[in-house]
């Protein structure tokens, strides 16, 4: 399929060919859950913790005799049961990741792309290349495009003085298309793609 091609200014740069086999699919929302679930996972540092009985600070001494109290039989007051006592079976640090082959994680990606484009959220431009790192001036073509929420995806390496420009904008995040991936593409409101991020990615994707 062909789409429009737009300039940082917003002037026209022709027409880009996308291919549909990676910018056409109809989107699944069951592969892009499953994916974006994988992503998230892997992601969470699994650093949660809790005292058992055994480690909570507490004398091991018996609390009281055994026989004779008329209550029930205990021996140590860091048993789950008192209040401040050990927790049972709770948490401990262990990774939340879990395995998708990389054939559904391209899948995903392609189907993350197509959904982007079929919303009408897919922006192609030109080149995203600056003479001048100047923030002012970014945020000025920014907010003259529209862009709210922007992921920018660019080819194999980021311009610069774009990445320094962007770096202190609110709602824009700048990608190498190596680092596109299903999370930040659904949760971007405008997906913003060079036409060498374009290409990078259908050769990544093939």
């Amino acid at each position: 399929m062909k789409t429009d091609a737009i300039k940082l200014d917003g002037g026209t740069a022709g027409s880009v060919e996308l291919d549909d086999a990676i910018f056409g699919l109809e989107p699944r929302k069951d592969i892009l859950h499953r994916v974006v679930r994988w992503q998230r996972n892997k992601a969470m540092q699994g650093t949660h913790d809790t005292l058992g009985r055994s480690e909570v600070s507490y004398s091991t001494k018996k609390i009281y005799r055994q026989k004779g109290t008329g209550g029930a039989r205990h021996g140590s007051r860091g048993a789950p049961i008192f209040r401040s006592g050990g927790v049972y079976k709770g948490p401990t640090p262990r990774s939340h990741a879990h395995e998708l082959t990389k054939k559904f994680r391209k899948l995903g990606l392609k189907h993350a792309l197509s959904a982007k484009q079929a919303a009408g959220e897919l922006v192609v431009i030109d080149s995203i290349d600056l003479a001048d790192a100047k923030t002012s001036l970014l945020a000025k073509q920014v907010t003259d495009r529209g862009w709210k929420r922007a992921l920018i995806i660019d080819g194999a390496d980021v311009n610069e003085n774009f990445k320094r420009a962007a770096a202190n904008l609110n709602g824009v995040n700048v990608l190498p298309s190596m680092g596109a991936n299903v999370y930040d593409i659904l949760k971007s409101d405008t997906l913003v793609i060079t036409k060498a991020g374009v290409e990078a990615l259908e050769a990544r994707l093939k």
